[in-house]
């Protein structure tokens, strides 16, 4: 019998940040996260969805005939089979990335994956749940991302980036605005007034999208 996940949504669009922005790619969102971030944009995938046999996910993945496929949540990491789905897409020949919030294990993480590590900041009010063990995993094909809310969360990043040296750990650092709270401009300033070792990412999808869902 196959293994099964809860689903809350699969679909297809751009990829709206990372290093993959812009690219199509097929969306498979996991239901369900022990976070509660100030600034989460997807609580409809905390709690519901549909139970599917990873074959039965794999068969709607392939009839996009994508490329690049995103696992995402929620936190995807919190059902034990996303690791058994990651493995099965990789194996389809697909580029794929997984988005974690950093609180759970990553060290089992199949390593064809690009693990998009997104640290919480002071600001999100989920720092205390970083697994900082979780950054000896990471390899030039991972990424860390930043979801900054204020100045104070933009040096407490920097002090991590620096500390941690992640970005000669992993193969990108992301420093974002929270949609609503960080002019995107005032980050870019102080990210060039510092000269960090990072690269400036908007969410294309808030751009593209903002007023329609599924995307």
């Amino acid at each position: 019998m196959s293994a099964s996940l809860r689903i809350t949504e699969i679909f297809y669009s751009l990829q709206g940040e990372a290093r993959s922005i812009g690219l199509p790619t097929v969306f498979v969102r996991l239901t369900g996260c022990p976070l509660r971030c100030v600034y989460c944009d997807t609580e409809y995938a905390f709690h519901g969805g549909e139970r599917r046999s990873i074959d039965d996910i794999l068969a709607q993945v392939a009839s996009y005939a994508p490329r690049h496929i995103c696992v995402t949540g929620g936190e995807p990491l919190a059902q034990p089979e996303c690791l058994t789905l990651l493995r099965a897409l990789c194996d389809a020949g697909y580029e794929v990335s997984l988005e974690t919030s950093g609180a759970m294990p990553v060290a089992e993480v199949d390593s064809r994956v690009s693990k998009v590590l997104d640290l919480k900041t002071p600001g999100s009010g989920e720092q205390h749940r970083n697994l900082l063990d979780n950054i000896e995993h990471l390899c030039a094909n991972d990424q860390v991302k930043f979801v900054l809310c204020d100045r104070a969360d933009y040096d407490w990043a920097r002090f991590q980036v620096d500390q941690y040296r992640l970005h000669e750990r992993a193969g990108e650092v992301l420093f974002s605005p929270s949609f609503e709270q960080l002019p995107a401009r005032q980050l870019a300033d102080w990210i060039i007034e510092d000269n960090l070792p990072v690269r400036f990412q908007l969410q294309l999808h808030k751009l593209l999208w903002q007023d329609a869902p599924g995307h």
